[in-house]
Formats: structure tokens, C-alpha cells, sequence
């Protein structure tokens, strides 16, 4: 059972402030009834709750795959920039966040949740999660630089980044290349390059574990996680 000013709180309809007005000025209906008491406790998995006539389904966590573009940031608020929660205009909650970070110029997947517990085991150091790249680097990228990444480049911190599996698509003065990384370091890709010598122009993550970017999804797009995107990567 659930105060009907969290339930609405949390579904992102005002602050529970606001929300306690809103109910006790009649604009909130539970169950076909007008209710006046903020307090007032509901079973928020099967009533029915509506607000100035428009039903506010309830969900407990939610999980969107977004197909990041590059220029927006992966924040959940930013006075100057547009975040990547803006981009989600039917969410329910307000309280979801992305998994990680893409750096603003950098496209492709980013996972936004509410799912604490799950973002924690993505992200943790100890997990050793896959975090799957698709780059366009400046330089000839060669058996040399697979070399390198394998045995875990320099990339200025107290230690050297983990091993990598690069994976060359075409090697010539602007390269193509796909790397596999078990870290999520601060600019992490574009500082490995760096590091032999390469600067990467253009990035796009294109998986994180075992989700993996849906290719019907343009840039800027997204779509809930299906049932068995959630169980594997729970």
C-alpha cells in the first residue's frame, strides 16, 4: 500500500507538495472516486488512479534503451545542455537516471533506469562487464596497437588500463576499429588511442553486457526493454 502523493510523486506528476494541493482541490480520482486526503493509502498494482482526467499508471522501475546521439549529455538535468532523460518523454517516474556515461560528442547505448541494484552491477569494476565499441580513428591502426591493448595500455592513471580486445576493420590513414573494454574510465577509448599515438573522431557504444544496440533505433530514439533483455541483464 502506497500514500496516493508518493504514488503520483513518483510517477514524475509535480512535487509532493504541488501533488497535495492538486488532491485536496478534487483533481485526482481513485477507482472512479474523488479523493481529498493526501494521506489516503491505495494498492498502486491494481487501483486505478487519475489526475485532472488523465490516467497515471503506476510502475515500480522502468528500463529504456536509448540510442544516444551525440551533443547531448548524459545527465538527468542540466541548465545549458539537453540531457539524455529529456530525450524520454513518456517516461512514468521521475526519478530514472543512465547507467554510466557516453562523453557528449560520443552516440549509441545507454541504458536509463531507476534500477539501482542493476546499475551498480553494470557499472561495478569487480563485475568485468563487456562495453562494446565502434570506432573511426586518425592513424594506421595495426597488429601492433592489438598488441598493445591486449597487454593494457598507459593511460596516465596509477594503473594501466585493463586488457582490451581490439578488433581492426580497416586500417589506413582514418581506421575503423571495434574494441571490447571491461572498464568505464574517464574518457577511456579516446585516451587508449591517444596513448599509441591516435586520436578517435567519431565513437558509438554498441553494447553493454548483454544488451546490445537495437539497429532499428535512429539517433535520439528509444524503446522499453523487452522481458528478456531485463531477466539477461539482471
Amino acid at each position: 500500500m502506497m500514500r496516493i502523493d508518493k504514488y503520483l510523486a513518483e510517477m514524475g506528476q509535480e512535487t509532493r507538495s504541488e501533488i497535495k494541493k492538486l488532491i485536496r482541490s478534487g483533481r485526482v480520482i481513485v477507482d472512479g472516486e474523488t479523493v481529498k486526503k493526501p494521506e489516503l493509502k491505495i494498492d498502486e498494482t491494481t487501483q486505478k488512479v487519475s489526475l485532472d482526467g488523465k490516467q497515471i499508471g503506476y510502475a515500480k522501475k522502468e528500463y529504456y534503451m536509448l540510442h544516444k546521439p551525440a551533443g547531448v549529455i548524459s545527465a538527468t538535468k542540466d541548465d545549458r545542455d539537453k540531457t539524455v532523460l529529456d530525450l524520454i518523454t513518456d517516461k512514468k517516474r521521475n526519478d530514472l537516471f543512465p547507467v554510466g556515461r557516453l562523453d557528449k560528442d560520443t552516440e549509441g547505448l545507454l541504458l536509463i533506469t531507476n534500477d539501482g541494484e542493476l546499475a551498480h552491477r553494470l557499472l561495478s569494476p569487480k563485475k568485468h562487464v563487456d562495453k562494446v565499441y565502434y570506432a573511426k580513428v586518425q592513424g594506421k591502426v595495426d597488429e601492433s596497437d592489438v598488441k598493445a591493448f591486449a597487454d593494457g595500455v598507459d593511460i596516465g592513471d596509477d594503473t594501466p588500463a585493463k586488457s582490451a580486445d581490439l578488433r581492426i576493420l580497416k586500417s589506413g590513414e582514418e581506421s575503423e576499429i571495434e574494441l571490447t573494454i571491461t572498464e568505464g574510465r574517464f574518457h577511456q577509448v579516446k585516451r587508449m588511442f591517444h596513448a599509441v599515438g591516435k586520436e578517435v573522431i567519431y565513437l558509438k557504444r554498441l553494447s553493454m553486457g548483454s544488451l546490445v544496440l537495437d539497429k532499428t533505433l535512429t539517433k535520439g530514439e528509444y524503446r522499453s526493454l523487452t522481458e528478456e533483455e531485463i531477466k539477461k541483464l539482471c
